[in-house]
Parts: structure tokens; sequence; C-alpha cells
């Protein structure tokens, strides 16, 4: 899969497409080629260390000239890691340990046969699937952006250029006016993937018209959802495809000047987008003149602290000049006065990514992909209580029910599915009632959920969701800002309420009193997190509205989460009186009452802590 790196600027677009032949006609298709996943995720299963072995390896055997090992980008299968696909067969091998190296060089790259223990084997069928594209989570995506991070280098320009990168570039600059190229943006109906779905064409042309110069592009790769990784997936595997992406919206637009703003926590997508920006600069495809149009671009990377509220787009930009990340009140717009009092366009890592497909391949194909009102593919972080979580890309408009169970493999331990959260901390709780609910903007807006950037966090039966909502309400007070009095004390108070409730303090007018706050929080907030803040309580007030009176008037916690609201106890009938809950408790709650009888629970003593009810797998250990 690698090629030869090449040197020297391209001055044209001609020149672009001579490179890109060139490294076509270098490349044998039939040469063997292991490519592995070294996203951040498969880092935990030492991907680094399995690259190494391999290449180690195959050197000790002077396979080089037969064999090439890549490092690529993240897969999406995250939890299945370490990965890997063997090329040009497309085998695929899951789970993959470094003490697995020299088996697989035998057998697999030397005879070609397939090792059945390392291909995924579905947990329900049995089945044995031996291509990628035949696993039943990929097989029912439709990875228009995710699907080249499994096929390229992300530190190699070359790897991109050679399947089709920066074409879309030279078709832009070359072929179509500023103009054209946001009328084929506007056509396509691409809405930002960053969390408020607004046009992005739209945003372009207001950009483009606004009085000011200079005009500034931002990409947005301030990922701060719990559980989500999608733009840091796609900006470690395919950071090049992000910057033709904003290259173009640059040319549109007018600007001259752009920004990747990048958290903190994520040292790989800052390493890879900051050697990509260098690499295209060398190449002709960033900085001065770009490809001998007349046209320039530079790009700086940012790195953010790591705050949740920078991913509003007004803090961001406070950020960025080197303010404190607080957002201001909305009435003049970024695309007016944004970074530095001057016409800014910010989209996110999703969005940008998007832009070079629908310039390559026209607004018409674009626009046939996705819903009415949402157009395209939507990247999702399928995580929680679900059998296959990682990253899944579909059309919009796919149902919950195929996500979760026709791509996510159903509830782990068969348990009953309760819920479903979509778009981060702020948003709402989706009951098993709509499972069939098609997943785009519109759709998930009239249920009181969001879009958000796309995390969707599966809870069955053993989550309480009052719980759950007082958890993400502690997660955004702690990660408001505090600028304005109604997110700042309004979050602080409904905490209070929800934490009494969980604790067996809970009055009847608690409910009330909530749905009044959080209007005051959807109408008076500064920013979306305060505005959207109220949607995990709505949403499990509306849906689940049994368990806040199960807690409030009956002092119990149905799941058997809230601490204060439950008691453990022996079931009889199930306890063969092995001892092992009796070993496993820290306070010595537990104890026999005669050789081989059931064990006796002290209230008084015990904490709560599970640990009895966790060990035995008998169920003997029940919970009211």
């Amino acid at each position: 899969m690698r090629v030869k790196a090449t040197t020297g600027l391209i001055n044209s677009r001609q020149g672009l497409e001579d490179l890109r032949r060139s490294l076509t006609a270098g490349r044998d298709p039939n040469k063997t080629c292991i490519a592995i996943c070294t996203g951040t995720g498969c880092h935990a299963y030492d991907c680094m260390g399995l690259v190494a072995a391999f290449r180690e390896e195959i050197g000790r055997q002077q396979l080089g000239d037969r064999v090439d090992v890549t490092a690529t980008g993240c897969r999406g299968f995250c939890e299945r890691g370490a990965l890997l696909t063997i090329y040009p067969q497309g085998i695929f091998y899951q789970r993959v340990k470094s003490e697995d190296v020299k088996e697989v060089i035998a057998e697999t790259v030397l005879q070609g046969k397939v090792i059945d223990r390392l291909v995924y084997a579905d947990p329900h069928s049995k089945e044995h699937f031996v291509h990628q594209e035949d696993v039943p989570f990929y097989r029912k995506q439709q990875r228009l952006l995710l699907g080249n991070n499994n096929r390229i280098d992300p530190t190699s320009i070359e790897d991109y250029i050679r399947i089709g990168g920066y074409a879309a570039l030279g078709k832009a600059l070359f072929e179509m006016s500023p103009e054209q190229i946001i009328d084929e943006v506007k056509e396509s109906g691409l809405r930002g993937r960053g969390g408020g779905g607004f046009p992005t064409g739209r945003k372009w042309e207001s950009t483009r018209h606004a009085e000011g110069q200079p005009k500034y592009v931002i990409c947005n790769c301030d990922e701060g959802d719990p559980g989500a990784y999608m733009d840091r997936s796609l900006m470690e595997g395919n950071p090049h495809s992000v910057l033709e992406g904003m290259v173009i919206g640059a040319y549109a637009i007018g600007s001259e000047s752009g920004y990747v703003y990048v958290r903190h926590e994520y040292p790989l997508a800052v390493a890879n987008v900051t050697k990509a920006i260098r690499q295209a600069e060398e190449h002709g495809l960033l900085g001065e003149n770009i490809l001998g149009s007349g046209f320039s671009l530079k790009v700086k990377v940012s790195r953010g602290g790591g705050a949740f509220i920078c991913g509003e787009s007004t803090a961001l930009m406070a950020s960025l000049e080197g303010r404190v990340g607080e957002p201001r009140a909305k009435y003049v717009h970024t695309s007016e006065k944004g970074l530095y009092g001057k016409p800014s366009n910010l989209n996110n890592v999703e969005t940008w990514a998007n832009v070079p497909l629908i310039i390559n391949n026209g607004s018409g194909w674009y626009s046939q992909i996705g819903t009415a009102g949402s157009k395209g593919t939507k990247i999702f972080s399928l995580v929680g209580k679900v059998n296959n979580t990682g990253l899944v890309e579909v059309p919009m408009g796919t149902t919950l029910r195929e996500i979760i169970y026709g791509i996510g493999g159903g509830i782990r331990g068969d348990k009953r599915f309760k819920s479903v959260q979509t778009g981060g901390p702020s948003g709402g709780f989706i009951p098993e009632s709509m499972l069939d609910l098609p997943v785009d903007f519109d759709e998930l807006t009239k249920v009181g959920s969001m879009m958000g950037s796309g995390g969707m966090i599966v809870m069955d039966e053993d989550n309480c969701m009052v719980d759950m909502a007082r958890y993400f309400l502690k997660f955004l007070e702690e990660e408001s800002c505090g600028k304005c009095l109604p997110c700042r004390e309004g979050i602080k108070r409904m905490l209070q309420i929800l934490t009494d409730i969980t604790r067996g303090r809970g009055r009847d007018e608690d409910m009330a009193l909530l749905e009044r706050l959080s209007g005051n929080l959807v109408d008076a907030s500064l920013c979306a997190l305060g505005g959207t803040a109220a949607n995990p309580i709505l949403t499990t007030i509306q849906y689940y509205r049994d368990e806040y009176v199960a807690h409030i008037r009956d002092k119990r916690c149905p799941a058997g989460v809230c601490k204060e609201l439950i008691s453990y106890f022996i079931i009889d009938e199930k306890c063969p009186g092995c001892g092992l809950c009796v070993k496993a408790c820290p306070k010595e709650a537990i104890t026999f009452v005669a050789k081989k009888k059931p064990v006796l629970l002290d209230q008084e003593r015990c904490i709560k802590c599970g640990a009895c009810r966790d060990i035995c797998k008998l169920g003997a250990v029940g919970v009211k």
C-alpha cells in the first residue's frame, strides 16, 4: 500500500494528475499488504507493537520485496482490536496479538490459509466472516467518510493522492467559481455535523458576502461529548480529506487564513494533522499559489485546553484569540464578526470531510442519500450496553432499531433495551417504543432529543433513568462556563433536586419544579449548552415518569441503582451456600447460618457496593 515518497511543489492541476498516475503505476496491486489499525482505540491493544512485530518478522524472513506493512487509521470496530486486513485477498482479522504474527505470516501470507480463530464470529449465529465487508457490523453501513481509513497511511500524502485525494480541489480551483461551489454545497443539502445542523452552503454564502478582511475558515475538532470520537478518528485516519475540504471552502468564501482547533486530549490527531499540513505545503496544496491557481491559504493548528464549552462557536473563537473560552450573545453572527471581529466560517471535522465528496460526485449524487431534510451519511459513536460498540456510518434516516440491533448486534447479555440517548450530554433519552424512529436532524428534535455531534449511548434494564439524568446534568454543571445566570444557577439547582430524588429525599412537587426550571434554561441561556441542558430531564420525565414516581413516592429505585433506595437480600432457593459472596463482602455483612445453608445479610453493615451480586453467577443475590 505504501508508495515511494515524492518531493517538490506541484505547480498545476495537470502536475497533480501526473503524480497520481505515477503513484498508481508504481504500486503493484498484487503485492501483499498488511494494513493494521493504529487509531487511538487500538493503541490499548498494543497496535504499534503489532506493527513492529510484523515488520521485524518480515525483515527476518527477507520478505520485504513481497510484503508491505501499513499503519492505517481507525476502522471503527474498536472493541475488536487490534484489527488488520491482508490485501489483496481482503482477509480481515480481529483481536490480533503480537504472538500471532509468525502464524499469520506462515499460514495466511505465504500459504493463503485463513486462521479461523482470528476472523470475526457472530456471537448469535456463530457464523465466521473472512472479509470485512461481510461482517454484520460493517455490511449495513455506508462508509463514505470512514471507508478510506483502512486503505491509507494517514501520515502519507502520497497514499491520499493515489486514491483520488485533492482531485476535488483541482476541480474547484480550475473548473468552478466560488459562487458555483457555494451553490453546489447548498444544493447538496449538507448540514453542519457539529450539532446545530445549520445548512453549510448558507453559512458559506453569508461569510462570503460579509464585509471585512481577512476572513477565516476554522475546523472544530474540539469533540467533548462523553463516549464520542467521530471527529478524532477522521482527523487521525484521514486528515488530508479534512484539509482538502477546508481549502475548497476557503476558496469559496474568500479566505486566506485557517485554523484547526483540536482538543488537548487528542495528541495523535494533532500529530497527524500537523504533519498533513506540512506535507500539503511541501506539495503546493497549501500555502502560496496553490496548484498555480493564484489562490493562497495558510492553516495553523491550535490546541484547546479540553473545555467542553469550547465546542460552542464563539467560545472556541475566544479561545483561539487567547481569551477565556466563553460564549457571547448570538445577535451578532460569527459569519459577520467572528475570530478577531472578522467574518469567520466554522465547521466541524465531519462537515469539512464531506465537501470533497460533493465536489467530486456532484450535489445530485449527494442529495440522493438520506432524507428530505437531512442529506448524506452520519457517523455515530455507538457505545453503552450494546454488543458491537464503535463508529457507525449510515445514511441519514436509518432507524434506531437498525443501528442498535442490525449493526450493534443488540443488547449485551440478551437484556431488555431501555433507552438510547443521542446528541451527547445535552441529548434526550428515547424509549423502546420509538426504536423505529428514523435518525435525522428533524425527527430527533421532534421527540425531545437532537443529533448533536453523533453520540449514541445505549442503556438496558439495569440503568436507572433518574440517575442517568443526574449523571449528565452533573457533567453539564462541571462544564458550564458560568457566564450566564440561567445556566450557572439553573443547572446547579436542577442537579440538587435530582440528587435529592435519587437519595430518597424527593418531593411530589419536584417534577413540576424541574419542568419549570427547564423552561427557564431553554428561554434564557446564552448558548446551546444551557439551552439544551434540560433535554435529559424533560425526556426522562416524559418517557420514564413512573421511575420518578417510584423514587419520590415509594422511595424505591426500580433498576436497583440508587444506593439509598435499595437493599440486597439472599434468595434462599437459588443459593447453594458456596460462600463466594461471603468472601467478596468488604464489610462482613454476609455470614453463614450453618454449613451448606444459605447466608444472612446484615443490612446495618451493608454498604451496598454490589460486590455480592456481581460475584454470584446463579442470581441468588436479589435487590429491592
